[in-house]
């Protein structure tokens, strides 16, 4: 389920938290499910508990988990409030990174191709294929 790349520049615990976006997003997590403990989780990946802890609190303020005091992390339900403020900081990402793609030479048209690609992949996994 999680692959960290141990030579990356990027922190182990941010790996972690990309990834468990990515499978929330993709709704390869549902709403309510349950995450892997943190022991569980460390003993799997063979990195320190701490790391996964710490990605799994910035998860929580993030709201992507929530957590049940003796019982674990849990994938957050996606409420219509929290839902615009994540909709407004992902324009304005993709804004900035659209900025750089343009300005580093990128068309137009490999930008569309980009978006096509990524949501003809959701409608897949939307679909059941």
């Amino acid at each position: 389920m999680f692959e960290l790349d141990l030579r990356s520049r990027l922190p182990i615990y941010e790996q972690l938290m990309e990834k468990t976006k990515e499978l929330i997003i993709n709704e390869l997590l549902q709403a309510d499910e349950q995450l892997p403990s943190v022991r569980a989780l460390a003993q799997q990946l063979t990195i320190n508990p701490n790391t996964i802890q710490k990605a799994y609190k910035e998860l929580e303020r993030q709201g992507y988990v929530y957590s049940v005091k003796g019982k674990g992390h849990f994938v957050a339900p996606i409420l219509q409030d929290r839902q615009h403020e994540k909709k407004q900081f992902l324009k304005e990402e993709l804004t900035k990174l659209i900025s750089e793609a343009l300005y580093l030479g990128m068309s137009k048209e490999e930008i569309y191709e980009i978006i096509s690609t990524v949501e003809e992949g959701i409608g897949r996994r939307t679909k059941g294929d």
